[in-house]
């Protein structure tokens, strides 16, 4: 089943490349993907030295001895030759932006994005092309063996917008025969001591108040094969909490999506989307942006 035609992946010069491009590799199929873009962009294309003193051959422009290293690493690893590709480096002040133009004028599908976890580097630019990409984003972590998920987490808030996910999320579960697991995550709110009533007592209430919520989206959306996790936050950060749940229940995907209360919101993450992408560069995330509500609204942000 055809889900993305084009795919952008990123790349950063580091040991990370081979990691994604090989996990990349897994996905291919899976994911119906037909071309891929792979992009290096930095704020300055000048080949480090390292690079230079084990390639002394790299006498190129910047942009060109770069393009050369991404097409010799995927010979190495035997990218498919069936798939049709386009290598290029470019150069701006604001990689993001760079990134996030280049998206567009591709018109890719999916972005692409490591994340390490003992490599050197912050993910800066991977969380914010989560944030920001007018189209859907998989983030591959460093550490996790390559391989296709067999149990999916979705974070779910019972939204309007959460019915794409779901829906989305049925057809991958179907295709592998993986696991479709949603939670949500609650709290007891401030003050519930003027009720009278215990911690415990009111989180059973909004347990309770949960689960009428999520029966009321079944029904109206119909997805009658689901059942949900409810998860009591009593503290902790919200993507702390909702990571060490993907833990316990064994999860090996977390399917996220956007914001999607107005069409003009649908390309950015919530908050508690957000705090998830920056506190799990543990297990796979695939955050799904539905593409023609995104691109109006990427276009305006470049504007103002």
């Amino acid at each position: 089943m055809k889900y993305f035609y084009k795919a952008m992946i990123g790349l950063d010069l580091t040991e990370m490349d081979d990691i994604l491009i090989k996990k990349t590799i897994v996905y291919l199929k899976f994911l119906g993907i037909d071309k891929c873009y792979f992009v290096h962009v930095a704020k300055n294309l000048a080949v480090p030295d390292e690079i230079l003193k084990n390639h002394p051959e790299l006498l190129a422009p910047g942009d060109e001895s770069i393009e050369a290293l991404i097409k010799e690493k995927l010979e190495e690893f035997d990218f498919p030759e069936s798939m049709e590709i386009e290598v290029f480096a470019e150069e701006g002040a604001h990689p993001l932006d760079t990134l996030l133009r280049w998206a567009k004028i591709k018109d890719v599908d999916l972005i692409i994005m490591g994340r390490k976890e003992v490599l050197e580097g912050n993910g800066s630019l991977a969380k914010g092309v989560a944030k920001k990409a007018p189209c859907s984003v998989l983030l591959l972590q460093e550490r996790r063996p390559p391989g296709l998920p067999h149990k999916i987490m979705i974070p779910s808030d019972f939204s309007n917008h959460t019915d794409l996910i779901y829906d989305f999320g049925e057809r991958i579960s179907e295709e592998l025969g993986a696991d479709l697991v949603p939670v949500h995550l609650y709290q007891v709110p401030h003050g519930y001591s003027k009720t009278g009533k215990t911690f415990e007592e009111f989180a059973e209430i909004m347990k309770e108040n949960a689960q009428e919520d999520f029966n009321r989206f079944i029904d109206k959306f119909n997805h009658p094969g689901l059942s949900c996790r409810f998860v009591l936050n009593d503290g902790e950060g919200q993507g702390k909490a909702l990571l060490e749940e993907a833990g316990k229940i064994g999860a090996d995907m977390i399917l996220l999506g956007s914001r999607g209360k107005t069409k003009s919101a649908a390309i950015l993450l919530g908050s508690v989307a957000e705090k998830l992408v920056v506190v799990n560069n543990i297990l796979p995330m695939l955050i799904f942006k539905k593409k023609g509500e995104t691109m109006g609204f990427f276009e305006a942000l470049f504007k103002v």
